[in-house]
Order: structure tokens, then sequence, then C-alpha cells
């Protein structure tokens, strides 16, 4: 049975907590972007201001072994200082026995990465590239089996599980989905996660009309499964950045050297007839800045999305089209928004993207509810300063995007049943 962590008694429990902890770190293993770390603190604080103490779970990057450089070890002294209190350190997730028995009410330990361990995620490691079926077939068995007791071990630390690693929730992870059920009684979300599914509910299930969802990024393949399942949820579609060249040259436009999907043009179709019928306005690029080469420098001409000259491809939106996105995104009450609408990473063509993020903002002090998710628009509102101006910004790109999709994601599951 699921828990609300405002209410669960932690006096004189431990409770293990899987965070999402995998943050950047520059050459000298300094943390470049700590936002992950402090979207948990107030969980983990919950935990230890109840009389509880805390097992900290989580993986950093894709190790393929033990691998000093992707150690947990380098952002102790951070998370401690984030946490104000002084965070052990247990050196192997899978022997921490003595670190978690000496911990006392109020104190905290850090396990080394998770994904040390080819358990964690379940899939088998240094198979030769030219193993047969049937050796795969057998690796994934075994690693299957050992997985058992991998989770087992984490589990027995614990008198309580918090998933609270929203990046890792569509993953069915030893730590994220299959720890739950040695925990019947005593699972829950963290505040992080409980604020991640209020705000896809929000947006999926209790949206308040007009509802547009803005949709970009580069393509089409990439984001397909959430265009089929946004018709049936929203009023408007804006459909931007690389991905809508495939949709205008599937209606016959001259869309250049632009990024497109040649092969996806009958499903660009299929959706904007599917729209039609169900009555929702899709709005595709009506302008466009192009360049003559993929390069922040490119000589720059602007020009009709439909109507791109040959040697030029799609860069950015162009005035027009953001006017009439804006208008549209101005007249909502609410609004996703994943994906960026132009080349963001060339400073020179984030100017459209940049202008969405500016528009959100604007409706959300209008009444609207926002919710932005994906890697380049969490960027995009954060470079603005506009984070704290939409009514939420999601940390998890992979996650959120399989929520758009209309999956039910694993970590959260695994706390519901």
């Amino acid at each position: 049975m699921q828990q609300l962590i405002d209410n669960y008694d932690f006096k004189g429990k431990k409770a293990i907590v899987r965070v999402d902890f995998n943050v950047p770190l520059n050459e000298n293993f300094e943390i470049t972007d700590d936002t992950r770390i402090r979207a948990a603190i107030p969980t983990l604080k919950k935990v230890l201001a109840g009389g509880g103490s805390l097992i900290i779970m989580s993986h950093l990057g894709r190790p393929k072994g033990v691998d000093a450089k992707f150690s947990l070890k380098h952002i102790v002294a951070h998370v401690s200082k984030c946490l104000g209190v002084e965070v052990k350190f247990a050196r192997d997730c899978q022997k921490a026995d003595a670190e978690v028995a000496a911990l006392k009410p109020g104190e905290a330990l850090l396990l080394e990465n998770l994904r040390f361990y080819a358990e964690e995620e379940g899939k088998p490691r240094g198979l030769a590239e030219d193993a047969t079926d049937e050796e795969k077939k057998a690796a994934k068995a075994k690693v299957k089996e050992s997985q058992k007791e991998f989770v087992k071990k984490l589990a027995s630390y614990a008198d309580c599980y918090i998933n609270d690693a929203f990046g890792t929730a569509h993953r069915a992870h030893g730590s994220t989905a299959l720890i739950a059920k040695y925990f019947p009684d005593d699972k829950m979300f963290g505040y992080l996660m409980e604020g991640e599914i209020k705000a896809i509910d929000n947006v999926l299930k209790n949206a308040q009309r007009p509802f547009t969802a803005i949709i970009g990024g580069s393509k089409v393949s990439s984001k397909l499964a959430v265009l089929e399942n946004m018709l049936e949820k929203v009023d408007n579609l804006i459909i931007g950045g690389g991905m809508g060249y495939t949709f205008v040259k599937a209606k016959g436009g001259k869309i250049g050297n632009s990024l497109h999907e040649d092969e996806l043009m009958p499903e660009a179709l299929s959706i904007l007839e599917k729209a039609r019928e169900k009555g929702v306005n899709v709005y595709l690029s009506v302008q466009t800045v192009v360049g003559n080469e993929f390069s922040n420098d490119s000589p720059t001409q602007t020009v009709p999305a439909d109507n791109i000259p040959d040697g030029w491809e799609g860069m950015d939106a162009g005035p027009k089209s953001l006017e009439l996105w804006k208008d549209v995104i101005l007249g909502s009450k609410t609004l996703l928004w994943n994906g960026p609408v132009g080349v963001f990473e060339l400073p020179n063509f984030a100017k459209g993207t940049l202008k969405i993020a500016e528009y959100l903002a604007q409706a959300t002090e209008n009444g609207a509810y926002s919710l932005v998710g994906g890697g380049d628009s969490v960027a995009a509102v954060t470079q603005m300063g506009f984070a704290k101006k939409v009514s939420y910004v999601s940390t998890g790109g992979g996650a959120m995007l399989e929520a758009l999709e209309g999956k039910d994601l694993p970590g959260i599951a695994a706390i519901r049943e």
C-alpha cells in the first residue's frame, strides 16, 4: 500500500531513498549543475527531521563496471553541504551492512554508484560481439537471476522505501521498480516525484481548456507517439523545430536542405488528418530563418516555411510563425512544452525557442497552467530566468516523454501497486 511522505512516521526508521544524482561533472570532477541534487533535498530533509536515518542511492553516468570517474564519492561533499549534515559514504552498494548498522537517527549515508553492478539495469555486460542469440539469452537470464539478490540486499538495509528519481521512473531497474515489492506497506513517492506526477496529471487528466501542446525538437520519429497521444488531449498543437519540416514537405512544401524524414511523411499526413477529424488545430511554422550551412555564423535570410531556397536549411522559427504561435499560447489555459523550435545549441538560432519561453511565462502570469519538459525547453526557460515564472519545470527528459506518450512508468506503477 502506498504511503504519503507527509503522513509517514520516520522516527527510529531507516529510509532507503532512490534519487537521481546523475549530475554533470567537469574534468576535475566538480559538479557543473547541481539542479538534480537540490531537487531531492526537501525529501531527504523530511526523513531526517522526522527522526529517521537516510540511505541514499543513485546512479551516475553509464559505467560498464566499477569505474573511478563515475564514483559518487565525487559528490559526497556537495550533497553534505546541500543537506546540512555530513553524509557518510559506502564504497560498495552491495557491501554496506556495517555502515548501515552504524547509522543513527538524523544521519545520512550515500551508497556507491548502483550501475557499477549490471544487476541494477538487469542487462548483461561484456558479451562478445559475435555472441550467438543463445549466448545472449543465457547471459540475460543469468543477470536477471542475480538481480533478485542485488535488490534483496538493497532492501535489507531499510524499513521503508522512497522513490524520488523521476528521471529514471521510465526504467524497470532494480532500485526504481523491483525494490518496491519488499516494502508492501512502507513505500512512497518523495516530494519531487509527487510534484512531477501531479504536473503530468494536470495536463493529461485535468487540463483546463483551451489546452495547447508545443512539441518541437529535431525528429518526428522521436516524438511520433507523443503527437499521437496529444491528439486525444489537446485543442491546439504547435509543431516546431526540425520535425516541422517533415510536415511541411509532406504537404507539398519546398524545404531546401532542411532536416526531415521522408519515410515518416505518411505518418505526418495521418496526424494532420486525425487532427482535422478530432477538431484539433495544428499550427506549423509559416515562416523560417534559414542558413546556408549548419553553423552559428551562417548567413541567414527569412523566408516562407514552405518555400525554402535550394541549398538553404531551416534553422529557427521566423517572426510570423512566432506571432501566430504567440496568439495561440496567450489564448490558452493549459500549456505543455517539449522541445525547441530552432537549433537552440547555436545562439544565433535560439531566438525562437527563447521567445516561446517568454510567451509561456506571460501566459502563466495571466493564469494559465504551464508544464515545461525536455532538455532544451528547460534550458531555454532557465536561461531566460523564467523557471519560476512557469507552473512546473520537469526534471526527467525520457520519463516525461514516455508519460506524454501515455505509457505507465514502472517506477510510478511499483509504488502504486
